[in-house]
């Protein structure tokens, strides 16, 4: 089966209690289906500079963001195939590379500031950001359990809910368990709608009359914020 490497879209999201959700789901039958991977726990490893300078650009706000992690969907070890993503934000549009590559080889290539070791678009696209941030390293590991939806009607509207969001910036592999501190309540979900263009008038019409409004959220900058609360040193370093 192909896998999509190329992304580009919106991603819009909203904080939610969980009988809010509840009621969503009853709302979206007949519109959206569970995807074929149903309920999963997605690991993530996100790299950043010895001063974390992604994070801290990030939550500045800026028009123009991006950063790199390596997803998995399931527990992973060694020579097992994760994604390596790099992913653009501008303005509101999110554009998305991403790779398929063996855990290992990927994680000793970028420690070592190494090229990838497959070669294209994408990779070459990687290897810029790689030599760009110089001092890139495994940061933190965040992971939620996640709920996708995709639309019936054949467009590329989707919607997904993540709860159990959590992080640590120590053991950071995709090898360990999951564990870590909260980012959100336990009765909190984190809704994401991704889509090419509009929203559909019936999710408009829910988000209206349940009073659920769009909010700047990033797992990354949420996870960097709790850091710096329990470090302040972490927010005195001079990174330009």
């Amino acid at each position: 089966m192909a896998v999509q490497t190329v992304f580009k879209r919106y991603e819009l999201k909203y904080l939610m209690t969980r009988e809010q959700k509840d009621l969503l789901l009853k709302v979206m039958k007949g519109h959206m289906e569970l995807d074929k991977y149903g309920h999963t726990t997605i690991r993530n490893i996100y790299f950043d500079t010895d001063n974390y300078r992604l994070a801290r650009h990030s939550i500045e706000g800026p028009p123009y963001k991006e950063k790199l992690r390596v997803r998995s969907y399931s527990h992973v070890s060694g020579s097992d195939n994760v994604f390596l993503e790099l992913k653009k934000k501008y303005k509101s549009v999110v554009y998305k590379r991403r790779l398929v590559l063996p855990l290992d080889a990927t994680m000793d290539a970028i420690a070592a500031h190494h090229p990838l070791p497959v070669k294209s678009q994408i990779a070459d696209e990687i290897n810029y950001f790689c030599s760009y941030y110089q001092t890139l390293r495994p940061a933190v590991f965040l992971s939620y359990e996640r709920e996708a939806f995709y639309s019936t009607d054949g467009s590329d509207f989707r919607v997904t809910f993540d709860e159990n969001i959590l992080y640590r910036d120590d053991d950071v592999s995709l090898t360990s368990a999951v564990y870590g501190a909260p980012l959100i309540a336990k009765n909190q979900v984190l809704m994401e709608i991704k889509t090419p263009g509009g929203i559909p008038m019936w999710m408009t019409d829910f988000l209206t009359e349940q009073k659920i409004y769009k909010t700047s959220f990033s797992k990354y900058g949420a996870a960097y914020k709790d850091m710096k609360h329990y470090n302040k040193n972490l927010g005195e370093i001079n990174y330009a």
